[in-house]
């Protein structure tokens, strides 16, 4: 670790590459790929951070993400045995989150399925909601649609109890993309017209099996009691009462990325979360949509925000629109994790930074200016390699993920910053 003596004369460029967080020795748990999720965050950061403020004194006894994604810190948070507390404005990131950190019993499990599928048999629904919905129509085929309609209903009439309901709605949303025109591994919504979209019945239960298995995997790992909590909020308009993290460890949306709204709209809509999957885009840090920079609001940027907003208007307003919100949003947050901290507590960002049309976006100098302008101390960065089939740094001419270095490279490496409150 670099540690941060004086934000005047840093470089971000002297930041050395350190080998020591590019890969971990614990082995992945399967409950963690039991469903599809963008740029999810390496689970062997959680322990290495947990490690590395425990040789620094630290004893954390609850640790938080307030852009908990998926649930990669929650669950690792419960494989070691500490409380966790998380939130996500994104629903169907929740939705996963806590059925990660939760485990099932399998004969109830079974139990529940028997009788869905019973049910998805029998049943003849004479009403079909998801087929009132425009989009819906254009991502599946009519068939795929009714399965679909008929699924969902049995889920919700066979189970009534919450944690085991949303077990089989994490293992209905997984299964979408599959049952669509999605392309295949795309990170852009489009459709693929020669797809042979999977079958509803047959997908479900092999994810139901696969679940089954990752979660008999949790059972049997020498996993201490831990509690977790996982919300659906915005950060930003969240009230905190007082500290209570001892830890915090997140990664920020990327600035230039796509809206996670729209890569999730299978599961928002088909799920009822919202009937337009565009209105999850309101409040997601960075995003513009619905949203005018006021001039009095671009004054709220220090120099070093500002002067990266500029360079990039003469490229391209709008995504210096973004880049400005993009930073605003990340001081805002900032701000709240320094109250969610408490005091000797430790936060650690995986932030990565990015360039657009020749102009460098540093997110990483953004942030460690304001954690010092909120009061963190003992700052430190070092840098880590992004590498590996789930995140490679590569895309191909249609946006899909390319473990070739012939494709179009993103980014390459991402900072992890630390600081104590």
């Amino acid at each position: 670790m670099y540690k941060v003596n004086s934000i005047k004369n840093f470089d971000i460029h002297s930041v050395k590459e350190d080998k020591f967080w590019n890969f971990g020795e614990s082995r992945e748990l399967l409950m963690h790929r039991i469903h599809a999720y963008p740029a999810k965050f390496p689970h062997f950061l959680i322990e290495k951070a947990l490690n590395y403020v425990k040789e620094k004194g630290a004893k954390p006894k609850l640790i938080a993400d307030v852009f908990c994604g998926c649930g990669t810190t929650a669950l690792e948070a419960k494989r070691l045995g500490i409380d966790f507390w998380g939130c996500d404005i994104n629903p169907v990131a929740t939705l996963i989150a806590k059925v990660k950190s939760e485990t099932f019993d399998e004969k109830k499990v079974k139990h529940f399925q028997s009788k869905i599928l019973t049910l998805f048999d029998n049943v003849s629904l004479e009403n079909n909601h998801l087929k009132e919905n425009e989009r819906i129509n254009y991502w599946f085929e009519e068939e795929a649609i009714n399965d679909l309609n008929k699924l969902l209903f049995s889920i919700k009439a066979s189970v009534k109890d919450k944690k085991y309901q949303e077990f089989f709605l994490c293992a209905f949303s997984n299964i979408l993309k599959a049952s669509s025109k999605w392309l295949t591994k795309s990170i852009k919504p489009q459709t693929d017209p020669n797809k042979k979209s999977a079958k509803v019945r047959p997908s479900f239960e092999k994810q139901v099996r696969a679940m089954l298995k990752a979660n008999l995997e949790v059972r049997n790992s020498s996993i201490a009691k831990a509690k977790s909590k996982v919300v659906t909020t915005n950060l930003l308009s969240y009230k905190i009462q007082k500290p209570f993290a001892d830890l915090l460890i997140t990664s920020p949306p990327y600035v230039t990325s796509y809206e996670y709204a729209d890569l999730h709209q299978l599961s928002t809509l088909c799920l009822g979360y919202v009937d337009d999957y565009r209105k999850l885009r309101n409040g997601t840090i960075g995003s513009v949509r619905n949203y005018e920079i006021e001039q009095n609001k671009l004054e709220e940027l220090d120099n070093f925000g500002l002067s990266i907003y500029q360079n990039l208007s003469n490229v391209d307003k709008s995504k210096a629109r973004s880049v400005a919100k993009y930073f605003l949003d990340l001081d805002k947050a900032t701000k709240k994790i320094y109250q969610i901290v408490n005091d000797k507590g430790y936060a650690l960002f995986v932030i990565g930074n990015t360039s657009y049309k020749g102009v460098e976006i540093d997110n990483a100098t953004y942030l460690i200016k304001r954690m010092k302008a909120c009061g963190f101390k003992n700052i430190e960065i070092t840098k880590r390699k992004i590498s590996g089939k789930n995140l490679t740094p590569y895309r191909d001419t249609i946006g899909k993920f390319a473990n070739s270095n012939k494709g179009r490279k993103v980014y390459s490496h991402e900072y992890l910053i630390i600081g104590r409150k």
